[in-house]
């Protein structure tokens, strides 16, 4: 049975419980838990000897006219979820736990989170890096496991991790995708009929560029046009950006080089805003396996 710890007091009582030789795997979540979520902690399991996951809509995250009031929370279903997967121990801290009144202290990374999400949500990423970084504090983990739907997420983390030398070694776990490539996401549920109708060209923008590259084509440029071209398809479909960035710094790059690049997507169906991209790996191309 899942453990439920309800604040930072017994969280860290929990913790220094267990044996000081204990690999600690961490899955930090909001909740609202689906496949992909599980395909980490399941990951988690296999590469560490205990699991714990946290669940903590963060508020710092969230922009004035965003989804913080009605971002899901299915708590028992979670918990459900969370026990099926064989997770140890569940941090569920409150607001006030986590940001003390008068708190004044946060953390900035002034490179990977500024394209993209980070130039559509000011702040996104400060709330994010903040709250790692305070997860990692109270749950001493030895690993960390990220979902890469969340690339630049996870870019701006290792970047914390790395700048700040924190002890923790950050995975990527793969995009888990519907049947019909529609990467999962707790927002999924916001979407009509319609909208869910339209959502798979998404992933087919992704697709068609990554072909479209795979067959010769490096300029950026061009592949963006592309990928635009397919979201084009349906006028449900409102790209907020498509772009081609380099996988580590997220820099604009003019062509897909020796190191590949990432595509990334944001775009918006009704009030719903949805993210998904692809990595470009050099070594698919006809040329580097011939």
């Amino acid at each position: 049975m899942t453990l439920i710890l309800k604040d930072k007091a017994a969280l860290r009582a929990w913790r220094s419980s267990l044996p000081a030789e204990v690999k600690l795997g961490f899955v930090p979540t909001m909740g609202a838990l689906h496949a992909g979520h599980i395909s980490l902690m399941e990951q988690a399991r296999a590469g560490s000897d205990r699991v714990i996951a946290s669940i903590f809509v963060n508020p710092l995250q969230f922009g004035a006219n965003e989804d913080l009031s009605r971002y899901p929370r299915p708590l028992e279903a979670d918990l459900a979820k969370l026990e099926a997967a064989g997770v140890e121990a569940l941090f569920l801290p409150s607001v006030d736990d986590m940001y003390p009144p008068g708190s004044s202290t946060f953390v900035d990374e002034s490179m990977a989170s500024l394209p993209l999400c980070g130039a559509e949500r000011p702040g996104h990423f400060r709330g994010v890096a903040t709250v790692v970084l305070k997860l990692f504090n109270l749950v001493q983990p030895q690993i960390a496991w990220f979902g890469q739907k969340d690339a630049q997420q996870c870019a701006v983390i290792e970047r914390m991790v790395r700048d700040l030398d924190v002890p923790v070694e950050i995975r990527r776990g793969a995009i888990v995708r519907e049947a019909d490539g529609l990467a999962l996401s707790s927002r999924n549920v916001y979407l009509s009929a319609e909208d869910r109708a339209a959502a798979p060209l998404i992933y087919q923008s992704l697709k068609a560029a990554e072909a479209a590259y795979l067959a010769g084509e490096t300029e950026a440029e061009k592949l963006s046009a592309l990928g635009l071209s397919v979201l084009a398809r349906s006028d449900r479909l409102v790209p907020q950006y498509w772009e081609l960035r380099d996988p580590e710094s997220l820099g604009t790059i003019a062509r897909v080089g020796p190191g590949g690049a990432l595509l990334a997507i944001a775009a918006f169906l009704g009030k719903t805003r949805l993210i998904d991209n692809l990595l470009l790996l050099p070594d698919r191309r006809p040329e580097a396996i011939s």
